[in-house]
């Protein structure tokens, strides 16, 4: 018989993370970490901005849950969970318009759990808190490996089921069925392992768009399904990257064999690249097998070549 390590957990969280803010925000950030805590918590997040200020506070991260589009801060805490850490969540949560609430802490204590579950209890339908533990462990002298446990978390599913069968209209209900569809067929065998092995099924929802990530803090990947036609492009926070893609416009449309519209947008609300595919007509079934497979080589399509000048932008 092999022999058998001691599983040991590290109790002292600085010893990987100096400063919570910081150094813990940083590594949460990027996508193959978020991920860990998307697992944890069912969500599938993209990373929009780290340290979002909203008055004399800030979220420590600013994200997107694919499928849905709705808007989520992560805050953590190195420490027990205090009456100041929830009120700054709340705080946060009502600045930023949050529709996901992920409060990450050390120990979460028993009055916390409580608090978090009377609020979940009364939020609406798509809004929700999580309560994570962060946990750290090692076997002898591996490397320390991370685990999110999840104390407390919205009962999400059941109030978006509620939402479409109580008050939803006939197409928010054909765009829930529509979805649903869409994961069906590309995660149940469809034919684009390359598409089911790069992302993950969402929580289903009535909104018209979803949003996959692209490993790139505030480059998001957006599919858009309307009555008539399916939008895909990207959603760029960064004016100075957009302004560098465009430059290579012609380019990037030769090599994803599309024409996009650039729309570069003025205030907070990013830069937007779109194409359309039309007509592709929600209420047409017989054709969704067809819309499918134009979103998800869209999807792959956009990430790949997108993502080639967007590393060739970071070398400029």
């Amino acid at each position: 018989m092999a022999a058998l390590g001691r599983l040991e957990e590290i109790t002292d969280l600085r010893a990987v993370w100096q400063n919570g803010a910081k150094d813990f925000t940083e590594w949460l950030a990027k996508e193959e970490n978020i991920n860990i805590l998307s697992e944890a918590a069912g969500l599938e997040m993209s990373a929009e901005e780290t340290q979002s200020p909203i008055g004399k506070y800030h979220a420590d991260i600013l994200a997107s849950e694919s499928g849905t589009q709705r808007r989520i801060i992560i805050i953590n805490n190195f420490t027990q969970t205090e009456d100041s850490g929830l009120g700054r969540l709340i705080t946060l949560a009502a600045g930023k318009n949050a529709d996901v609430i992920i409060w990450i802490v050390r120990h979460a204590s028993d009055e916390h759990k409580a608090a978090v579950e009377w609020l979940n209890s009364r939020t609406g339908n798509n809004t929700g808190i999580f309560l994570c533990e962060i946990k750290l462990f090692r076997i002898g002298n591996s490397e320390p490996a991370v685990k999110f446990e999840v104390i407390s978390r919205p009962n999400n599913w059941a109030k978006e089921v509620r939402k479409i069968s109580e008050d939803a209209t006939n197409i928010e209900k054909l765009r829930f069925d529509y979805w649903n569809a869409f994961q069906d067929y590309a995660f149940d065998g469809g034919s684009n392992p390359k598409f089911a092995a790069s992302y993950r099924r969402w929580q289903t929802s009535s909104n018209y768009g979803v949003v996959f990530g692209t490993g790139r803090t505030g480059v998001s990947i957006i599919i858009a399904k309307t009555r008539d036609d399916i939008e895909a492009g990207l959603n760029i926070s960064d004016k100075e990257l957009f302004s560098y893609l465009f430059t290579r416009k012609d380019d990037i449309e030769s090599e994803c064999g599309m024409n996009f519209d650039w729309l570069e947008l003025s205030g907070k609300n990013g830069n937007r690249i779109r194409t359309k595919k039309s007509p592709a007509l929600i209420s047409d079934k017989s054709s969704w097998p067809i819309q499918f497979e134009w979103i998800m080589s869209s999807v792959l399509n956009i990430r790949e070549v997108f993502g080639k000048y967007i590393k060739e932008s970071e070398s400029q």
